[in-house]
């Protein structure tokens, strides 16, 4: 049992330990408003409004991967028709492209919540 198998452990602990930490806060601070008398209503506040998630996951999900096409087949034409190394040319053109699709993807959801 090597070094190696250290870091998928590590990285279970931490994702483990942020999401405890997440729902025991979230419980505790719960507690403390039902004690001062505060309406539970306020927990469910804002769940019924707007656009489910799962479309606003989808849509920049889309975004994401249209971005990551035209990025590899830019870099492609890059590489193709100029003396540049594909190391470098690939993932930086690839990322750029993926953000923009983000960010356009993003906008598009801001817009569909407007609806």
């Amino acid at each position: 049992m090597g070094p190696e198998i250290l870091i998928p452990i590590s990285m279970f602990l931490m994702i483990f330990g942020i999401v405890y930490l997440i729902y025991s806060t979230r419980n505790r601070e719960r507690l403390a408003l039902i004690e001062k008398g505060v309406d539970a209503s306020i927990f469910l506040k804002g769940r019924n409004n707007g656009v489910s998630a799962w479309k606003v996951l989808v849509v920049n999900l889309a975004y994401l991967l249209i971005g990551s096409g035209v990025g590899i087949f830019i870099a492609l034409l890059i590489t193709t028709y100029t003396s540049l190394e594909d190391g470098a040319v690939y993932p930086s053109i690839i990322f750029i492209l993926a953000g923009v699709g983000l960010l356009f993807g993003f906008n598009k959801a801001k817009d569909l919540d407007k609806e």
